[in-house]
């Protein structure tokens, strides 16, 4: 019996082309979609894939701006990101899904909830917020500043010195961290942080009918504290904190991220 099909491809919406790969179990195996943060592409998931391959119809898509997806020259929104990813299942003929979102991924799947609600059966939220914090703008506003002037390479090492543990800067996961970061166009990224500059989908949490667990890396800042308060305002939520991990929990420290992925994916007897 042969493993899973691997297919990649490009879905165009709106005149821009979003890059996208499958990997598919079975016709009837339930669907697993995974939306990434900024500054990383669909690579970002690998660890994850290789877990759950087999089990489950996979489909991964590279935000616009990052990886192979076409390259925006305006500010977006967190609506038209949400707007992608729900063209994007209709394409691939995806009724029903669970919802995996890293960073900027957490309020696209939460916009994407809000327009469509019956295409979800289950939310995992990973390291996001549902509104952006009071001082989102300035501090989004200095981060693209910083990447004109000198570059996403610049960027890139310092992003990730804030989203892993000191211990692992120089390890070869901070090397592949760093590349994916410094790979992505500028004006990709200036794009979509201005999606984060100012938004607010914490309206979604109490319509939230379905099961949704929010997870986030330990040290992350104020992310866990954050994130369990949305869990307070969601009928059927769970937070979890993964010790020893920053922002990007799944990439970090994908072993111990698996289990707790597992976790939220297993149906309630």
């Amino acid at each position: 019996m042969g493993g899973p099909l691997t297919m990649e491809g490009t879905f165009v919406r709106d005149g821009m082309a979003l890059n996208y790969r499958i990997e598919k179990a079975d016709p009837v195996a339930p669907w697993l979609v995974f939306g990434n943060s900024l500054m990383t592409d669909l690579s970002i998931w690998d660890e994850q894939v290789a877990a759950l391959a087999g089990n489950w119809n996979l489909l991964r898509y590279d935000q616009r701006g990052h990886g192979r997806s076409g390259e925006p020259q305006a500010a977006l929104d967190i609506p038209t990101l949400a707007a992608d990813l729900l063209a994007l299942t209709d394409f691939v003929g995806i009724e029903r899904c669970t919802y995996v979102g890293l960073s900027m991924g957490v309020p696209t799947g939460l916009a994407a909830f809000g327009a469509r609600a019956e295409l979800f059966e289950r939310l995992v939220l990973v390291d996001g917020q549902a509104r952006s914090a009071a001082t989102g703008r300035a501090f989004w506003e200095e981060r693209i500043a910083f990447a004109r002037e000198y570059g996403m390479a610049a960027l890139a090492e310092q992003t990730v010195k804030r989203w892993l543990r000191p211990d692992r800067h120089a390890s070869a996961q901070a090397e592949r961290l760093r590349d994916m970061i410094a790979a992505t166009p500028l004006e990709g990224f200036v794009a979509c942080a201005s999606a984060l500059r100012e938004y607010d989908q914490s309206a979604v949490l109490s319509r939230l009918g379905i099961p949704v667990r929010l997870i986030a890396g330990a040290e992350d800042g104020a992310m866990p504290a954050t994130m369990k308060a949305m869990a307070g305002q969601i009928a059927d939520a769970a937070f979890e904190a993964l010790p020893d991990a920053g922002h990007v929990p799944n990439f970090e420290k994908p072993a111990e991220f698996n289990i707790a992925l597992a976790a939220a994916l297993r149906t309630p007897e």
